[in-house]
């Protein structure tokens, strides 16, 4: 009897995720994929855009379309608040070690220079 009652509720959850809903996602991912070639086979290569400006946009474009992979078709924005925090946290110290560690490589590269001119 439990069993059918967490089924159900677990049905309900996801009861959200509709055909149309789905196609909406898809839409707005295409959308964005459509910017990003843009950006990448117009604007760069014409100078409109710089590269400097058009890297930083990229990122943002691509978390972006990982959100919305990661929240509707893996269904973490159905699941419950602790399970979410576990998966987020652990990628958000990731990529502060690895902006860390970029800045230490740098410092070893100048360190290096350093010795090499002595």
């Amino acid at each position: 009897m439990s069993s059918h009652i967490e089924a159900h509720e677990h049905g309900e959850e996801h009861a959200s995720m509709s055909k149309g809903k789905i196609w909406q996602v898809f839409f707005i991912l295409l959308g964005i994929t459509v910017v990003e070639f843009f950006i990448a086979l117009y604007m760069v290569p014409k100078d409109i855009i710089g590269v400097n400006i058009a890297n930083p946009v990229y990122i943002i474009l691509t978390l972006f379309k990982a959100f919305y992979i990661v929240a509707y078709f893996m269904h973490l924005k159905f699941e419950k608040v602790g399970l979410v925090y576990s998966i987020v946290v652990p990628i958000l110290f990731i990529i502060g070690l690895i902006l860390v560690l970029t800045n230490e490589s740098h410092y070893w590269v100048d360190l290096k220079k350093v010795f090499e001119n002595l």
